[in-house]
This record gives structure tokens, C-alpha cells and sequence, in this order.
């Protein structure tokens, strides 16, 4: 018999059909046993009185023939797509067992803290509420790529391995290559910018490595970027135009498919004006000055409290979640970044505020090679070490262009309003971790 799954029994009923998964939870009731069996579309309901779920535990995975039937009025789940049905097993299989798991991964809500959760991840992930936030992470992922497509974007693939830090400066991995020093990308924004001049818009999904020694709820040591690139932009304005298209599509997609999804973590996409609000930094920190009396004003960048404010104020005044800050200070942007011609101090660059936490940052960069060889001098390094593959690429003509991007991770920890944005990681890198606690690598050492 070829195997169903879960939620393709609803249209079943009636007929015989096989499905295999994981036992999520058992409850025995003298002879009758019941179990919520999960397969990758979701849970349904097996009813068994063949005593083959008999001394069954949870994560046991299992195949069972059954009869789809329709549940008794009083006993419909509504908290499950099939909680309309059930399956009356005929034969139950154990294909693997499982030993006995660190916690109970079958509550609505896992009871134990994110350091457990993350050393047990192979068990946490298995959680419902814990794996959806990847399903939901997968249709960000999806949307992206659609926006971008949609909008004649190609997609490449970028080296992880560089010879030259990206943006300058000690935050940064260097790595042993064949007794050669070499570094870990701390953004694609050097191939992307190259492949401008070969392809117009380019995006891509690439790894990022940031040695920065802190610990924080919205930083990761590596960390997913959804990249942007555009050439022939007439100004930033552009640049911040497609971001902000692209934002919009990304929360009615997951609106769309993941209703149940964030219905569950009892919150909604983040709400949106048909023109998302643009304001200097200058501009954002008078109005927090007006509001708070909190004087930020000169200071380079927005701190999380000013964040924080002045997206209130963009929901009081603008009815949206979200504001663009732009015009940053030359001395807190990076040396591609392009200076605004009537402010040479700021520059034509931008940060989309979702919620208090930054979300995107872009804006248009520097296209003339004299003019990038300029500013790596004044950050004290030396034109030659970016030479090849960056600088070589503005020496044969490149357009007015620029870019931005996005922190998957931090996306989906915003829209699902997680508390931690290792929680919107699979298997998060910080300072304090690879996989497991790097304390607990120096115990076993000094042992």
C-alpha cells in the first residue's frame, strides 16, 4: 500500500490507508490506545485496539495501517489541520525506537531554557512550536526568492573563504589557509558588487561570520544575510524602494501560508502603510528629543532605546510597524558607502526599523574605482589587498549602484516575536557556542 500522509487522509474517509511517522504523544486507556502520530504535514489521531501502540513511547517511529473515519461531534480538535478525523489502526509496525528523551517535547509550549534547549536541539526542533518557526523561516526564504525573481534579479553563489575582511577592522575570523592567512566573509557585499556590472541585479542567501565578543538577543557569530544588489539606480532611493517592496511581500506571503503558524504564537505580520515612513537620523533622534527628552542628537546611530521609540512614534503617526532611517553619519558606515553630494558627512544610506530592532541595512555605494581606493587609504589600509577581486572590477566600468540586506534570522525572530534570536536559528554560533557549550568543551579538556 503507498504511504499517505497526514493531511492527505481528510480526503480519505471511508478507505484504507498507510502512514509512517513519529509517535508525538500516547495515552492509554485500559485496552484502547490513543496517539498523535507526526509526519511533516502535522499530527493526526490514530485510535489502536490491536495492541500494537501498547508500551509505544513518544518519538518511537512507527508505520500503521488503518480506516480513516470522522470524529464524534464533542471530540473535534480544531487545534490541528486533521482534527476532524482519525485513523482506526488494523496493524501497527515499529520501525526504530527511541530512548528516552531529555524533557517532554510534546507540550504546547517547551518548559525548559533556551541553553537546554539548545544542547537537546536535536530533541527541541522535534517540538511542534519549535519546528514551525523553520517552516515559516522556509517561506521567508521562499518569498524572498519570488520577490526577486519577480523583479529580474539573478541569483548567485559567493566564497565563504576571503582574502581581504569586507568592511575592515578586527571583527573578523581569519582562518589557516595552507599556511596563508585568509578570512571568513563578513558579508557577499564585494561579489555582489562585482556581479552587478555582469548581471545588472544580483541577489543570494549567503553565510556572514562576525567575531564580535559580546553576547546579545539580537546578534549571531554566523548568521544567514538575504543579499541585494542593483545596478543603474537613478538614486537610494531605489535601492530603499525595492527593500521595502520586498519586506511587504515577504509578510503577505507568510501571512498567507503560515496563518496557523503565527495564529499558534498568538501574533500577526507586523502592520504596514502603503508608503513606509522615511526619516533622517538627524530628524529620528529630535523627534525621541521631543518625545522622551532623551538627547541622542549627534550621536552616529540609533540605540536600541531610540529604536524602540521611534518606531512608536512611526505607529502613532503612520499607522506602520516599520521605518526607514536614513543619512547616516561617513565615520559609522562603511568605506564603499555613498556620501550624500550636498551633505558630504552623511551618507545615502539607510536601516529599516521593524519593532524596536533593526531589520535591513543599505543604501547606494561608491561605483568609481579613484574614489574607493580614496577611503580604503583614509581607514589606514592598503588599496592593493582589495585589489583583486574587488577594486580590479570598478577599473572596467560599473554603473550608479547599491544594495542592502537582511538577517534571515533576525526576520523571523521579529515576526514571530521570539525573545532570543538564537531561537530563530537551527543551530546558533555565538561566542559561548559551536553546537554544544564551549564550556563544556574546556571541562572535558581539564579533565
Amino acid at each position: 500500500m503507498k504511504r499517505s500522509l497526514n493531511t492527505d487522509c481528510k480526503k480519505l474517509v471511508g478507505k484504507e490507508v498507510l502512514i509512517k511517522g513519529w509517535v508525538y504523544n500516547i495515552r492509554e486507556h485500559g485496552k484502547i490506545v490513543f496517539a498523535d502520530i507526526r509526519d511533516r504535514s502535522g499530527l493526526i489521531q490514530v485510535v489502536d485496539e490491536t495492541g500494537g501502540l501498547s508500551g509505544v513511547k513518544p518519538e518511537y517511529v512507527v508505520e500503521i495501517e488503518g480506516k480513516v473515519k470522522n470524529r464524534g461531534e464533542r471530540y473535534i480538535n480544531n487545534k490541528i489541520e486533521t482534527g476532524k478525523i482519525e485513523i482506526e489502526a488494523k496493524e501497527v509496525r515499529v520501525i526504530e525506537t527511541s530512548r528516552d528523551l531529555p524533557f517532554e517535547i510534546n507540550k504546547p509550549k517547551l518548559d525548559v531554557s533556551l541553553p537546554v534547549m539548545l544542547d537537546y536541539r536535536n530533541a527541541s526542533l522535534r517540538n511542534l512550536r519549535v519546528g514551525n518557526i523553520f517552516k515559516l523561516q522556509a517561506v521567508i526564504v521562499k518569498a524572498f526568492r519570488e520577490y526577486m525573481y519577480k523583479n529580474d534579479f539573478t541569483e548567485i553563489q559567493v566564497p565563504t573563504i576571503v582574502a581581504t575582511a569586507t568592511e575592515g577592522g578586527s571583527q573578523v575570523f581569519e582562518v589557516d589557509y595552507f599556511d596563508r592567512k585568509a578570512y571568513m566573509a563578513q558579508s557577499p557585499q564585494f561579489y555582489k558588487q562585482i556581479m552587478v556590472s555582469i548581471f545588472e541585479r544580483v541577489f543570494t542567501l549567503a553565510h556572514a561570520y562576525r567575531a564580535e565578543p559580546s553576547v546579545t538577543t539580537r546578534h549571531l557569530t554566523e548568521y544567514t544575510g538575504l543579499d541585494v544588489e542593483m545596478g543603474f539606480i537613478d538614486n537610494w532611493m531605489d535601492v530603499l524602494l525595492m527593500a521595502d517592496g520586498l519586506v511587504k511581500h515577504i509578510f503577505s506571503t507568510v501571512k498567507k501560508e503560515c496563518g496557523q503558524i503565527l495564529e499558534d504564537y498568538e501574533i500577526d505580520v507586523p502592520k504596514t502603510a502603503e508608503v513606509t515612513p522615511v526619516v533622517k537620523l538627524s530628524e529620528a533622534q529630535q523627534i525621541i528629543f521631543d518625545r522622551t527628552k532623551r538627547d541622542i542628537r549627534g550621536e552616529p546611530d540609533m540605540d536600541p532605546e531610540g529604536e524602540r521609540e521611534i518606531c512608536k512614534w512611526a505607529k502613532e503617526k503612520h499607522g506602520s510597524d516599520l521605518v526607514f532611517i536614513s543619512h547616516f553619519p561617513t565615520k559609522k558606515r562603511p568605506w564603499y558607502t555613498f556620501p550624500d553630494p550636498k551633505i558630504p558627512d552623511e551618507t545615502l544610506s539607510f536601516d529599516l526599523i521593524g519593532k524596536g530592532v533593526e531589520w535591513i541595512t543599505g543604501g547606494q555605494r561608491i561605483n568609481n574605482y579613484d574614489q574607493l581606493v580614496t577611503n580604503i587609504k583614509k581607514m589606514g589600509a592598503n588599496p592593493t589587498d582589495f585589489e583583486i577581486p574587488y577594486l580590479q572590477a570598478f577599473k572596467f566600468g560599473t554603473p550608479p549602484e547599491g544594495g542592502f540586506c537582511i538577517g534571515l534570522e533576525r526576520i523571523t525572530q521579529n515576526i514571530l516575536g521570539l525573545e532570543n534570536v538564537r531561537e530563530a536559528c537551527l543551530y546558533p554560533r555565538d561566542m559561548e557556542r559551536i553546537d554544544i557549550r564551549l564550556a563544556r568543551i574546556d571541562e572535558k579538556k581539564q579533565k
